[in-house]
């Protein structure tokens, strides 16, 4: 049976959304989380931009500790030839390539400079760079693929297979394709082409969701796996992006769909709350009531008909399991009253008062360098610090420390 996987782009989609900002060490948390979760892969980011070389090195090393369980690292680049070589030199394993494919696009945005024919010579060229330079997986995003006609497409994506490339992303990039048409545009596009057909779909219409599900229905009708891009709480550019918990609820529990769907690898969603709530917090941008799974009415109930029927077996009126979502976080820092933290401006009697109080050990010699990163974190977040942070920190210091390169001397 095809499967589907979750390659989440929060750190890159996500992060590129307007009045919303992460720092890198927000960013290595999601990469912490989705590890946690299960997801299959992560676009970790941007390899070819200065200011994220410390970061990715240091998520290099942390992935290769076991910081992240099983997760993938990925970059995304323009499918251009001298970005893949600027990206090449940290020795990322996967790369996401991206160009633009529809009329709208390449009139519009490129006005001359590339033509159809242009678009596919250098999306090829970039990809051979980077097979050839030993980049185990290549994935090539169509942008615009939603308002790309389908013989152009496709004859895109088998110029992209040729090239080498593992995967193409079909990008619903104004977020206007629905659910039929796009499972349609799907099956046939995978069937041609004999290789997964990415989806990456945005929520202008509130659909981005359902369109990744329907997506990703037509990679197995073709007999291709599914790989599914989203996004932690359906964050992203304008209206967001398919919503992670959201997308792996649908698999998991839509109906009709048992026995059609093998969710690669077992998705762990214990952590789904803290994962949610966390970076609810880390953005700035409060769940709303109704958010799927983790928001704060998702199990809540109150109309008489609803609460009967709820008090008598829960599973009158809720469709999946609230335990399944793991435990609501109780943090040292969103305790009220009394209380003692720790970060940029505490002392060491202070950090190992919250340390202790936590139960986390240092390993021997480790304690000045955690105690630096708790400061140098808490400057860049600008908010205390959570628990799972300061446990991330304890842990891996040393990979962590690669965050801020020459800060600690």
């Amino acid at each position: 049976m095809p499967r589907i996987h979750f390659l989440d782009v929060t750190n890159r989609d996500g992060v590129q959304t307007a009045r919303v900002n992460l720092s890198k060490f927000g960013k290595t948390m999601v990469n912490f989380y989705l590890g946690k979760l299960g997801v299959t892969q992560s676009e970790a980011g941007f390899p070819f931009l200065f200011h994220e070389v410390p970061y990715l090195r240091a998520n290099l090393a942390l992935a290769k500790a076991g910081a992240f369980e099983n997760l993938r690292l990925s970059g995304w680049a323009r499918a251009v030839p001298g970005d893949v070589e600027a990206s090449l030199p940290l020795g990322l394993e996967h790369l996401n390539l991206s160009i633009s494919t529809s009329d709208q696009m390449i009139v519009n945005k490129f006005r001359g400079r590339l033509d159809r024919a242009a678009v596919i010579e250098q999306m090829a060229a970039a990809t051979r760079t980077a097979k050839s330079a030993g980049v185990a997986t290549v994935g090539v995003n169509a942008e615009d693929g939603s308002r790309t006609d389908a013989g152009y497409l496709t004859e895109f994506a088998l110029a992209a297979r040729e090239a080498g490339a593992d995967r193409v992303r079909y990008c619903d990039t104004i977020g206007g394709d629905t659910p039929w048409r796009i499972r349609e545009r799907f099956a046939g596009l995978a069937g041609a082409v004999g290789i997964p057909v990415e989806t990456h779909c945005h929520n202008d219409l509130g659909m981005a969701v359902a369109n990744s599900v329907a997506g990703a229905l037509g990679d197995l009708d073709a007999g291709q796996d599914a790989w599914v891009n989203t996004c932690v709480n359906g964050i992203g550019e304008r209206a967001g992006n398919a919503d992670l918990l959201s997308c792996v609820l649908a698999f998991r529990h839509g109906f009709g769909l048992d026995g059609r769907v093998d969710l690669g690898g077992e998705l762990d969603l214990s952590w789904a709350r803290r994962f949610a709530l966390w970076a609810a917090y880390a953005f700035g941008q409060p769940l709303p009531l109704g958010q799927p799974g983790v928001g704060a009415n998702a199990f809540a109930h109150e109309s008489g008909i609803h609460a009967d029927g709820a008090l008598k077996d829960r599973h009158n009126y809720e469709l999946y399991d609230d335990e399944t979502l793991g435990p609501f976080p109780h943090d040292w820092a969103a305790r009220q009253g009394r209380v003692v933290l720790t970060g940029e401006y505490g002392g060491k009697a202070g950090f190992r008062h919250v340390l202790d109080g936590l139960g986390i050990e240092l390993a021997a010699g480790d304690e000045d360098l955690v105690f630096k990163l708790v400061q140098l974190t808490n400057a860049a977040t600008g908010r205390p610090l959570t628990d799972d942070e300061l446990r991330l920190l304890a842990a891996w210091p040393g990979e962590l420390a690669m965050l801020y390169p020459g800060q600690l001397s």
